[in-house]
């Protein structure tokens, strides 16, 4: 059903996302293409929109707040690799965690890639093909790799 287009594939997508996720709101849009892993560890408010080409990890929890918008081939990946251990490749090492939070009325722009233990604050704008390995302000616009804050809105 990940592909099925129009509101047959919309209904499908939010009715398994329903049982699925730790909680899902009211009027949320999972276009086509979306990739979602662990939804037990995601939280979605109301009025969302992810679209399509997405690439969302909650392993290590993932909380999208009200009126939220995340365009096309964006990622929100909550986990990520240690590489101490010098006797394993990077990718055998052991794999950490990290919350993602993304609080209302946010814009994240077309390919964006959102880091573990990142908090995005109300009210802004994360500009296309960001970065985002760091807190952002409420009333922000962020750009960049890595993200920086361009100003205040």
């Amino acid at each position: 059903m990940r592909n099925t287009n129009g509101n047959i594939g919309l209904l499908l997508r939010y009715v398994v996302l329903k049982n699925l996720c730790k909680s899902l709101g009211d009027n949320v849009s999972i276009q086509p293409g979306v990739f979602i892993f662990n939804p037990d560890k995601i939280s979605i408010g109301n009025n969302v929109s992810i679209h399509p080409m997405c690439y969302i990890e909650g392993a290590g929890e993932i909380e999208i707040g009200n009126d939220v918008s995340i365009a096309h081939a964006s990622t929100l990946i909550s986990t990520n690799h240690q590489w101490n251990d010098l006797e394993k490749p990077i990718k055998y090492n052991k794999e950490t965690f990290g919350k993602i939070v993304i609080n209302d009325d946010v814009w994240i722009g077309c390919g964006v890639r959102v880091l573990s233990d990142v908090t995005i604050g109300s009210r802004s704008i994360i500009a296309a093909g960001a970065v985002v390995n760091r807190n952002v302000e409420n009333n922000s616009i962020y750009g960049g790799v890595p993200a920086k804050k361009i100003k205040e809105i």
